[in-house]
């Protein structure tokens, strides 16, 4: 790891984020940094990861960044493997990046034919997590903290409001019917449905607070590894909304500043999906933190109940084995 600074403690622990060039994952970037972390920072666009860091004052002796593409499973393996090769050992595990493509009339596929949403924020997460669950146990099993951290969205989660909201439909994964017919063309939502880019995100985030569930009951226990979601708030100014109608991008903060009272910025939520990674309040395995989706630097965080598709043990069970027939990825 060519970049990191030696004169570091032997037992700064590093964390793995994917999405760091802009918003919510920059930012947790720079307030791990704070915290002494070195940093993998994993990204499509090395240069404007580079821009980014400079652009915060990122200290560069802590990070190092590595070229992913989570839409593709091949630069997904490839990633893993190059971990694997590298001799570090490994304390965190961020899956922050998503894309999110609403005016979208027809689905974009990833280079092995899938629908791009559930591909980037799905998929090439999910590659993630069981490739680097080897790594994570093995600080675990040394006595060192040890995370699975996965964002999560309100409105994946039918349990508040934001989750309700019919536009363009809310997340329902059905019983999976598009995975099971092999999710590539024609097929393009993962229930089997016509085509829904809006609800592609949220189906894709659904999933992965699915799947960090089943991770924390089939390895938490024999392993010490922590897995956890959380959603930060509405950070309605970050880039994930760069493909959203100009009128919403303006519209959307403001709403969320003087109407709602919901924004949440994204200094604040960097330093709240910090704080899940690294903090000692946060030991507790398979909670969804929130706070509440409020502004305030000193509001507690709290366990937010999720909906019953998330909770569902037999929807939790199939999704991980219909993924993994999918992607090729044995079974255990």
């Amino acid at each position: 790891m060519k970049h990191l600074n030696k004169s570091l403690p032997s037992n700064a622990p590093l964390a793995i984020i994917t999405g760091t060039s802009s918003g919510v994952g920059l930012f947790t970037a720079k307030a791990l940094c704070k915290r002494g972390w070195k940093l993998i920072l994993a990204v499509r666009n090395e240069h404007k990861m580079l821009q980014a860091a400079q652009s915060q004052s990122l200290n560069p002796g802590q990070f190092d960044i590595w070229k992913l593409d989570l839409g593709d499973l091949e630069s997904a393996q490839s990633f893993v493997e190059r971990f694997h090769s590298s001799g570090l050992e490994l304390n965190a595990l961020v899956c922050n990046a998503a894309t999110y493509l609403p005016l979208l009339k027809e689905p974009m596929r990833s280079p092995q034919g899938f629908e791009i949403s559930v591909a980037t924020n799905y998929f090439g997460h999910y590659v993630l997590s069981r490739g680097l669950i080897e790594n994570l146990t093995k600080t675990a099993h040394q006595g060192q903290l040890s995370r699975l951290i996965t964002l999560g969205t309100v409105t994946a989660n039918s349990e508040e409001f934001g989750g309700k909201v019919p536009i363009p439909a809310p997340a329902d994964l059905g019983n999976l019917e598009g995975f099971m017919a092999g999710f590539k063309d024609p097929i393009s939502m993962i229930n089997g449905k016509p085509f829904k880019p809006g609800k592609a995100y949220k189906d894709s985030k659904l999933c992965n607070m699915i799947m960090n569930r089943e991770l924390h009951k089939r390895y938490h226990q024999k392993t010490n590894v922590i897995f956890n979601t959380l959603y930060p708030g509405c950070v309605a100014d970050t880039g994930l909304f760069r493909d959203a109608p100009k009128l919403f991008q303006k519209i959307f903060p403001w709403f969320q500043k003087n109407i709602t009272k919901g924004y949440v910025s994204q200094v604040l939520a960097g330093e709240r999906v910090a704080q899940v990674v690294s903090d000692e309040q946060f030991i507790q395995s398979g909670v969804h933190w929130s706070w509440g989706n409020r502004h305030s630097a000193i509001r507690e965080p709290f366990s937010q109940e999720l909906s019953m598709k998330a909770k569902s043990e037999a929807l939790a069970e199939s999704l991980w084995e219909v993924t993994a027939k999918l992607l090729k990825i044995p079974y255990q």
